[in-house]
């Protein structure tokens, strides 16, 4: 069968739907601290394996690989099998849009069509992902992030594999959250100046893959939030590195100031 992004749109909000009241509970739970929520079962789990055997091999990807991350990303979606933009392209459907948005309880998100650091991102052994503030702004600087979408769509991913999501809500000294990237789950999560959030490493030879989407609104999650580049920390063990980090930080501020969309045109951004 051939799946468009209408039809999958259609089964993401049936299963949004009827999840409704669950996802706005663990919303609103963890909203003082970075507001997220779970959801297992997405899509069908024949439709899921589907999307999962079209990703592309990490050697036809773009590779990240640095003391901050590293990972393989992809983003320019013509290059890949049409399956892997219309699910992608789905959550960017209105009536899933707004079904999200009242599950967040916000006034206004908007979806981003040239998938400004979205799109697919996949993880081998020994990748990682460092704890990090996401870039306040989308690729025009003219709308907040709000939302990160992840959907994670590896076969029997355990816990013990690595490559979980952590959330840090009260900052990188204290404990973390652990989300596994469990086969078919959803993990939607706000972002902002609190919301520290990072990839434990992956210890297993499989590779971990996640469809990513970001939600962007006119207005921030916290009136107090400014505008701020991609932020990152060591762990605490990792001293060292916390402070090269630190370094890099204020370099790469700097560099924003003088110019204000980057030094780079868009570099992580679909051109169709």
């Amino acid at each position: 069968m051939e799946y468009r992004r209408e039809t999958i749109a259609t089964l993401l909000l049936k299963r949004l739907t009827e999840q409704k009241v669950d996802l706005k509970r663990q919303f609103i739970d963890s909203k003082p601290l970075i507001g997220h929520f779970v959801l297992d079962n997405l899509l069908p789990n024949d439709l899921t394996k589907e999307v999962y055997e079209k990703f592309p091999s990490t050697k036809e990807v773009i590779q990240k690989k640095n003391i901050r991350e590293s990972k393989y990303i992809a983003y320019q979606m013509n290059a890949y099998d049409s399956l892997l933009e219309e699910t992608i392209y789905a959550f960017q459907d209105k009536r899933v849009v707004n079904i999200i948005k009242e599950i967040c309880d916000l006034d206004s998100i908007l979806p981003d069509e040239n998938l400004y650091a979205g799109g697919l991102s996949m993880m081998g052994k020994e990748n990682f992902l460092n704890p990090h503030l996401d870039n306040s702004h989308d690729a025009d600087l003219k709308n907040w992030r709000v939302l990160n979408l992840l959907f994670y769509v590896t076969p029997d991913w355990k816990k013990s594999s690595g490559g979980s999501l952590e959330l840090w809500p009260k900052g990188v000294k204290a404990p973390s959250i652990e989300i596994t990237s469990k086969f078919n789950r959803l993990v939607v999560m706000s972002t902002h100046k609190n919301s520290w959030h990072s990839v434990n490493k992956v210890t297993t030879e499989g590779v971990r893959c996640c469809v990513s989407n970001y939600y962007f609104s006119e207005n921030p999650i916290h009136n107090s939030d400014k505008f701020h580049i991609t932020t990152f920390r060591g762990r605490s063990n990792q001293k060292l590195i916390d402070i090269l980090l630190r370094l890099d930080n204020q370099l790469r501020k700097g560099v924003r100031k003088l110019f204000k969309k980057g030094i780079r045109e868009n570099p992580h951004k679909y051109k169709k």
